[in-house]
């Protein structure tokens, strides 16, 4: 009987069994538990000196040294993560989102080089290249979002990596990932990915060229509202000087927020299926609104670069913004403050929907915006989605009532 090849598992199944190894959970007589345990540690013993010696040793992964290092409940988290990006040589994990995107960056740039960041990208993105970066030598050029395969024209002599995100986290424009990659590979040039909104379960970054990709996993992969906390993840010619870089800025994060965030990524794939599903029915919904002129969502042809998210990616989140037909910012808040079951809040990627009043155009500087009246951007939680609808009809209606 001819062999079977090994079924590749889900990516359902890889985040419930994705980190999980024996040496961290079994005890080596035939008794294990499911969840790696939470070891707390700052020194680490050594039984002699040729122990302490020998774990000095760099690039050797999980090797107990210093608690700044990690111990195996982060090591844990890292490995599910390093999982679900097949080809990926290893992943690092932050504080917080931000302080991922500065590892990055850092790890991959020195003074005299030239950053190409994308005009969407995160306003903390933007803040950093504009004066952590710029103090360090390092000079930034902002792209629109929708460049694709143009981005050689911008690519000069000093230009060293391109810095994307996709969806962009208030206008949502979807980038041309696989055209970009394409040019930064035959010009040499290092290619970043904040991929917080798809997370690896709805776009995969290692496979579509991408070197080093970036989750504030403060988001999905946590799912709670309840840690800070962000990863890196790199490919093999990328990996040794984000772990050095890392090691050397002194990043780590408390076992007890990788221990919780591991919690959190168990249940990321059902928890991403209903966010998507009700920020689907609830998009839908409001694009039938008078009140609204258009819906900022990838998986909606209004929003640009859409054919994009259908060729490159497997599904969507929570996330997305809408236009108001008209109205001004004392409406939009009205709108908002009338809600009850969206909080106002920064972040996103919870178990609880938000609404936030936002205004693109105070972060951009190589593309102009032209919206029939103000934005707001919702995340769509895990509360039933009629409920919701309900609310929001509530939130509509006192729009109207300050416009007549």
């Amino acid at each position: 009987m001819a062999d079977v090849p090994p079924r590749a598992i889900a990516d359902a199944t890889r985040v419930v069994t994705a980190g999980r190894r024996a040496e961290w959970t079994h005890d080596g007589q035939g008794r294990g538990i499911v969840n790696p345990p939470v070891w707390r540690a700052s020194t680490i013993l050594y039984d002699d000196v040729a122990s302490l010696r020998a774990g000095a040793r760099q690039g050797e992964p999980h090797r107990l040294f210093y608690g700044r290092k990690g111990t195996p409940t982060q090591w844990s988290l890292a490995d599910a993560l390093t999982a679900l990006e097949p080809g990926a040589a290893g992943t690092f994990l932050y504080p917080s989102g931000v302080a991922a995107i500065a590892a990055a960056l850092m790890a991959v740039l020195s003074p005299g080089d030239e950053l190409l960041l994308v005009d969407s990208a995160y306003d903390p993105t933007r803040s950093m290249a504009l004066s952590l970066l710029k103090r360090f030598g390092v000079t930034t050029r902002f792209y629109d979002p929708l460049v694709g395969a143009g981005i050689a024209d911008l690519i000069g002599d000093n230009t060293r990596a391109i810095f994307l995100e996709s969806p962009g986290s208030l206008t949502f424009e979807v980038q041309d990932i696989p055209a970009i990659v394409a040019v930064a590979k035959t010009r040499g040039l290092v290619t970043l990915l904040d991929n917080t909104w798809a997370t690896p379960l709805y776009f995969r970054a290692i496979d579509h060229g991408i070197d080093l990709t970036i989750l504030a996993c403060t988001k999905y992969v946590v799912g709670h509202s309840d840690v800070m906390m962000g990863s890196v993840t790199a490919t093999d010619d990328y990996f040794a000087q984000l772990r050095d870089t890392s090691f050397q800025l002194g990043q780590c994060v408390s076992p007890d927020d990788a221990w919780l965030a591991s919690r959190g990524l168990r249940t990321m794939a059902v928890r991403l299926a209903q966010h998507q599903a009700s920020a689907l029915r609830i998009a839908t919904w409001l694009d039938t609104r008078p009140e609204v002129a258009r819906i900022l969502h990838p998986a909606f042809a209004s929003c640009p670069g859409h054919d994009h998210f259908v060729r490159d990616f497997t599904g969507s989140s929570g996330l997305f913004s809408f236009v108001f037909q008209g109205g001004d910012d004392a409406a939009r808040a009205a709108f908002i403050d009338t809600l009850d079951l969206f909080g106002i809040g920064y972040s996103w990627g919870g178990f609880e929907s938000l609404a936030l009043p936002v205004d693109p155009a105070r972060h951009r500087s190589a593309t102009a915006r032209d919206d029939a009246g103000p934005l707001v951007r919702l995340q769509i939680g895990l509360e039933d989605p009629d409920d919701l609808i309900a609310d929001l009809e509530r939130g509509l209606a006192a729009f109207r009532g300050t416009m007549a």
